[in-house]
């Protein structure tokens, strides 16, 4: 249960200033110019689904990848992540949403996406690295196995 719950907030944390300052400061007015999302945001919607997300992607990172080196876990992780989160983050807003140009969002959310898992999934990899990567503070006599 630990172990989820730090994969949770290695999703969280970094998903939601990145998600806040992308789209609402960074690139609001590129967002605004594409006339794709609302004038009042629903922050609390936002979070929720990154709970939503962040649960979900540590079970599947449990199940799937668990005890894979950090680097070779998060490779694999975002190689399912990524199109996963592309399909209904990108793709599936594109083809039902009005904006003034899909091309432009697709670049935009594209980026972003591609953002997001370069942070989020050596994250949640060092959450459930193997055991040879476990970090032995200094000055301990254990040795890694």
């Amino acid at each position: 249960m630990k172990k989820r719950i730090l994969a949770l907030l290695a999703y969280v944390l970094p998903t939601f200033p990145l998600g806040f300052f992308w789209h609402l400061t960074i690139f609001a007015d590129y967002y605004k110019s594409l006339n794709v999302y609302r004038e009042d945001v629903i922050i609390p919607f936002g979070i929720a689904s990154m709970l939503i997300q962040g649960v979900i992607w540590s079970v599947v990172y449990e199940r799937m990848f668990s005890g894979e080196p950090i680097l070779k876990g998060a490779f694999k992780f975002a190689l399912l992540a990524c199109p996963l989160a592309w399909s209904f983050m990108v793709l599936a807003v594109s083809a039902k949403h009005q904006m003034s140009s899909v091309p432009g969002f697709l670049t935009i959310e594209t980026a972003f996406i591609l953002v997001q898992y370069a942070i989020i999934s050596p994250l949640i990899a060092a959450v459930y690295r193997s055991k040879s990567e476990q970090f032995v503070p200094t000055g301990s006599t254990r040795t890694a196995l």
